[in-house]
């Protein structure tokens, strides 16, 4: 569908609009030439007008909101001729908009592309349009991808004769956002924002590929002002989702009890129970902020823990090296001993290290036949080879997953740089002549 023949449509679903509001007033200026014909002891009389007065007010407010209805069918159906491979591109661009990457990292589709009516429908919608969204990237960010965005559709258009106009939807957003109180960029950093991460399913139809989302409210600064680094989501959780979200590694959780060391922002462990089929996950985090922040998250993917069916999802504080009793567990913790261990990013400082390796122990004690998932960004060798000397003293088996992160041009969802070596390590226990728990 072309612009003409969407902006004709547009144009006739507003007179239709003004003609049937039109109508209604007459016939309500009908009735109210007859109201002194009403005899005021009729007890229907007053009723009667009261109820015409408040139809008439209602369809104001109802025409508008159908009017919109109808604008957004509207401009579904003119992005119904976009080809699969171009669907493919926006999608991509839409996940990277909503997982808030840099825009300068943006990858855009081809200008002749981004120009055509359809296309600029399409970000509108999916990208730009308040009623479509509902968790948006924050102000700031929306207007700097917009200023983008309007900035290549202008060096596209060569010809204003030929070329079609940048969309009237998309100057609006921009409008808006421009006379808006956006905040400064130094409080934007400080606050937190609405995250996406999409892991999508790939099929046959890409461009109708499931899209696997985990929506979070989380600081986008490295350390946050209560000074801890677990209200971001970092790399290595990123590259264990994407892992677990294949079929092998969704082998490992489906039917499974869950338990998360240092979950942070809980975005594995709602992976795991929104989508990935566990049957039960507890979230844990040495500080009771994060974990705080975690339920929130838990809320804002359905995943309530006072009122949800399925699987059953829990938060917890758990400091790495305090004892963990099989006899408290169910209590403690809200379910049975765990068939999988996970951990992303907790091998970071090497004071924490024997800490963490006793917690590790001691689920072992409560589970001899547990599994561990252990996802590392290898910051600093020798750190991470004192985790594994720790796990060869305390009798455990490990081997490096053959997973590694994908080239950041070929990242489909989520997106995270692969400038640091991130390693995903399976973990079981082993028979060892001697074991220390705090051993390293």
């Amino acid at each position: 569908m072309g612009a003409d023949v969407l902006d004709g449509t547009r144009t006739f679903c507003c007179r239709w609009a003004v003609c049937v509001r039109l109508s209604l007033r007459a016939d309500l200026g009908a009735l109210e030439a007859r109201r002194p014909q009403i005899p005021t002891s009729n007890p229907a009389r007053t009723l009667v007008f009261c109820n015409i007065n408040r139809a008439d007010q209602h369809f104001h407010a109802y025409g508008g909101y159908l009017l919109a209805r109808l604008t957004t069918c509207i401009t579904a159906a003119a992005i119904m001729s976009i080809a699969q491979d171009e669907i493919v591109q926006l999608r991509t661009l839409q996940r990277q908009y909503l997982q808030l990457v840099d825009p300068s990292q943006l990858r855009w589709p081809d200008a002749h592309v981004l120009k055509r009516p359809d296309v600029q429908s399409w970000l509108f919608l999916h990208m730009f349009d308040e009623s479509s969204l509902k968790s948006p990237p924050p102000e700031r960010y929306q207007l700097r991808v917009l200023k983008l965005l309007i900035s290549k559709l202008e060096r596209s258009i060569v010809d204003p004769e030929e070329d079609q106009e940048i969309s009237d939807d998309l100057m609006s957003a921009m409008s808006t956002l421009l006379t808006s109180n956006v905040p400064s960029e130094a409080d934007s950093a400080q606050q937190k924002a609405f995250v996406t991460y999409s892991y999508p399913l790939h099929s046959a139809d890409d461009s109708a590929a499931e899209e696997q989302a985990v929506t979070l409210l989380e600081a986008r600064s490295v350390i946050s002002g209560s000074g801890t680094t677990g209200l971001r989501t970092w790399e290595a959780a990123l590259l264990l989702g994407s892992y677990l979200a294949t079929k092998d590694g969704r082998r490992m959780i489906e039917g499974k009890r869950v338990f998360e060391l240092g979950a942070g922002t809980g975005v594995i462990s709602i992976l795991c129970a929104k989508h990935l089929g566990a049957s039960g996950v507890v979230a844990t985090d040495g500080d009771e902020a994060v974990v705080d922040a975690i339920k929130t998250n838990l809320f804002l993917n359905g995943l309530d823990v006072d009122n949800q069916e399925g699987c059953r999802v829990r938060t917890a504080a758990l400091k790495w090296g305090w004892p963990v009793y099989a006899v408290a567990f169910s209590e403690d913790y809200g379910m049975e001993v765990p068939n999988v261990l996970l951990g992303a990013d907790v091998t970071y400082d090497k004071t924490v290290i024997p800490r963490l390796v006793s917690t590790m122990y001691d689920f072992f004690e409560l589970s001899p036949a547990l599994e561990i998932l252990v996802s590392a960004t290898i910051r600093n060798e020798a750190t991470f080879e004192t985790f594994l000397n720790a796990c060869r003293r305390n009798g455990f088996r490990f081997e490096q997953l053959g997973f590694s992160p994908t080239p950041e041009p070929l990242q489909a969802g989520p997106f995270y740089p692969t400038s640091t070596p991130i390693q995903i390590w399976r973990i079981t226990k082993s028979e060892a002549a001697w074991a220390d728990p705090f051993a390293v």
